[in-house]
């Protein structure tokens, strides 16, 4: 595989899930040097890590809880010492809490918007502050910010928050060449998906191609992204749902 990333930098929040493994190892194919981030899964994320050396790659594991401002901080300060000033950040860390907004309680709305939109905030206040000129930053949304459904308000309204966000970051960095895009996942083999208690087989029969999107989908997409040949689209959302409607 040509290395497009060559000498690059990446910071993949989330790192250690579903989703982010696959960006993870992605962009490390692609020749990144990778800063695999986890909240509470050490384990899979040191898998991931060893994973990416076993093909010749460089990644770390570095903890962080993203709600805390300090600690992401730390996170960039940490991959900074280790690899490098940061070319790319990609935002995938993520948690939902189902159920109706009148069933949602405070420690659900703090929960889910302490991660989703004040983490993304964060690690965005961060990387526009650090990156390098001509980096990339990449936030992970949902196929449901445009086609919602009852019982995730909460999820939906987060990753609103975060998708509007950057497109104001965007008009604040450019001017330093750096982008800052959204890829939205349609329904995707992961945890989270398996756990929402949506029928696999209806989700896969609304897309074109008949089957539910894999971790490798979205990590192909966030490659381009984050390449060169992205370098004039910025504030943009690109729907990655196999075409489900």
């Amino acid at each position: 595989m040509t290395e497009t990333l060559a000498g690059k930098v990446a910071i993949v929040t989330g790192g250690s899930g579903g989703i982010g493994s696959a960006i993870c190892q992605r962009l490390a194919a692609a020749g990144a040097a990778v800063a695999v981030h986890y909240g509470g899964h050490a384990d899979s994320a040191h898998d991931v890590v060893q994973s990416i050396q076993s093909q010749g790659g460089k990644a770390i594991a570095l903890q962080a809880n993203l709600s805390h401002g300090d600690e992401v901080v730390q996170l960039f300060e940490q991959t900074q010492q280790q690899l490098g000033t940061p070319d790319i950040v990609v935002n995938v860390a993520g948690t939902g809490v189902g159920g109706s907004i009148a069933e949602m309680d405070d420690d659900a709305f703090d929960k889910v918007f302490g991660l989703n939109a004040r983490g993304a905030f964060f690690c965005m206040r961060e990387a526009a502050r650090r990156l390098n000129n001509n980096g990339r930053i990449v936030n992970i949304s949902s196929g449901l910010v445009v086609r919602p459904i009852a019982g995730f308000g909460l999820y939906v309204g987060s990753k609103a928050a975060v998708e509007l966000m950057g497109k104001v970051l965007a008009m604040e960095v450019g001017d330093r060449g750096i982008t800052v895009n959204t890829v939205s996942p349609g329904p995707t083999e992961t945890e989270m998906f398996a756990n929402s208690g949506d029928d696999p087989q209806a989700a896969a029969a609304q897309s074109p191609f008949n089957r539910l999107g894999k971790p490798e989908d979205i990590a192909d997409i966030v490659a381009f992204v984050v390449s060169d040949q992205c370098r004039w689209i910025t504030g943009h959302t690109f729907q990655a749902s196999g075409g489900y409607v």
